[in-house]
């Protein structure tokens, strides 16, 4: 089933492809040791567990200011050039496989739902971040869907704003977002695990001049 973005502006829009970059030149760093990491998006270089020191800076404020009993568990982070364009290009195959009359523009569209065009990809900047809710544990919150379940998959649950999910799912976004925002990350809105800092989507959604960090 096809489920339309109405009323979000997607990362493939071109008000963001049109903001410059002028980046800060902040190092990757190290999440492991300052944050939970989990290891299901790990890839042999270890980028999955590395971001921009000032977005991972604001999550450990983020984190500090959570309800007792919980804790953000970070997914992915940093992200290859060559690793988000592949994942780019098998998901929009597999859209024009499902969807056959859609047009490259409708397929480029709806593929950047779930997906970021290798040209203003946040996770290749380090600049935006996968994540999701546990316990003291590890053990992971309902959040509604797994953590990139497509809105193919989730039936549209996905989206952060979705209508058809529990009300414990629908009040752990809400903990969650009310701990990030204030941190000053954005969410993508077809991607409730999905959030960002400093890159182009960011400057965007927040009235900035130009992005803090590009491909790094």
């Amino acid at each position: 089933m096809w489920h339309p973005a109405d009323g979000i502006v997607l990362i493939s829009d071109p008000r963001v492809t049109a903001i410059p970059v002028h980046d800060n030149g902040e190092p990757l760093v190290e999440v492991r040791g300052r944050l939970r990491l989990d290891d299901r998006m790990a890839d042999e270089d270890g980028a999955y567990g590395r971001l921009r020191a000032g977005l991972l800076e604001r999550l450990e404020r983020a984190e500090e200011e959570l309800p007792a009993g919980f804790h953000l568990l970070i997914v992915e982070g940093h992200r290859s050039i060559a690793n988000q364009r592949r994942t780019f290009d098998d998901y929009r195959a597999e859209l024009a496989q499902r969807f056959p009359s859609m047009t490259p523009g409708e397929l480029d569209a709806a593929a950047s739902r779930y997906v970021s065009p290798v040209e203003v990809a946040p996770h290749t900047a380090g600049a935006a971040v996968d994540l999701t809710l546990c316990d003291a544990d590890g053990i992971e919150y309902d959040m509604g869907t797994a953590i990139n379940d497509t809105p193919e998959q989730s039936a549209g649950a996905c989206y952060t704003a979705a209508a058809g999910i529990s009300g414990d799912a629908r009040r752990h976004r809400k903990i969650l977002a009310s701990v990030l925002e204030p941190a000053g990350l954005v969410n993508y809105p077809t991607e409730w695990w999905h959030w960002s800092y400093g890159d182009r989507y960011w400057a965007l959604m927040t009235g900035s001049r130009h992005a803090l960090y590009g491909p790094a």
